[in-house]
């Protein structure tokens, strides 16, 4: 009876990391089911030629693992993606050099977020040196199936920034980030 439990045991452990596994590592899941179909003769792919150049730098759909989302850093590396701020979708960048979330005026205005130039009283340096900033609290900011309430952030002129940053502000109320293989998991 005892070894019947642990091999079900084993059994149900090993297929409930089936689809992390998958999420985690889809070629190589799709490499184990190629192998298994021997049936049919592998015809070599041709490789498209694709031009950096050409390609539109959008950023990439977060895959959700639960309470858990990946993100793949882009060709430059930067781990882009797509979030909702107060429910409106944004693109931006994960920065944990950021110490708050960073938004741009026409972010926060279609955010729902309205200021008036006293609120930008606030002296931030930035690589580009030092500007003014006015400090918000977004409602709600998510990615996947993360969530975060009442995040603190800062809006900056469009001209000082053109890129949405989600900075430590959101990342240390997470569980843990970490980088592995060339993607970034988010972890609530």
């Amino acid at each position: 009876m005892l070894r019947k439990l642990l091999i079900l045991g084993i059994f149900a452990g090993t297929s409930a990391s089936i689809p992390i596994v998958f999420q985690a590592n889809p070629h190589l899941v799709d490499g184990l089911l190629k192998s298994t179909d021997a049936s049919q003769p592998a015809a070599p792919k041709a490789e498209p030629q694709v031009n950096l150049v050409s390609v539109p730098a959008k950023p990439a759909t977060p895959m959700p693992l639960g309470r858990q989302v990946l993100v793949n850093a882009d060709g430059r590396g930067h781990f882009t993606s797509q979030f909702k701020l107060n429910g409106r979708q944004i693109d931006g960048m994960i920065d944990t050099g950021a110490t708050l979330v960073a938004i741009n005026s026409s972010t926060a205005r279609r955010i729902g977020i309205s200021l008036n130039p006293s609120d930008f009283n606030q002296q931030v340096n930035t690589a580009n040196g030092a500007i003014k900033a006015a400090v918000v609290t977004v409602d709600h900011l998510q990615i996947g199936k993360i969530s975060v309430d009442n995040v603190q952030a800062m809006v900056l002129d469009d001209r000082a920034l053109q890129t949405n940053l989600i900075g430590m502000s959101f990342l240390q109320r997470l569980q843990r980030y970490q980088v592995q293989d060339g993607a970034l998991l988010l972890v609530q």
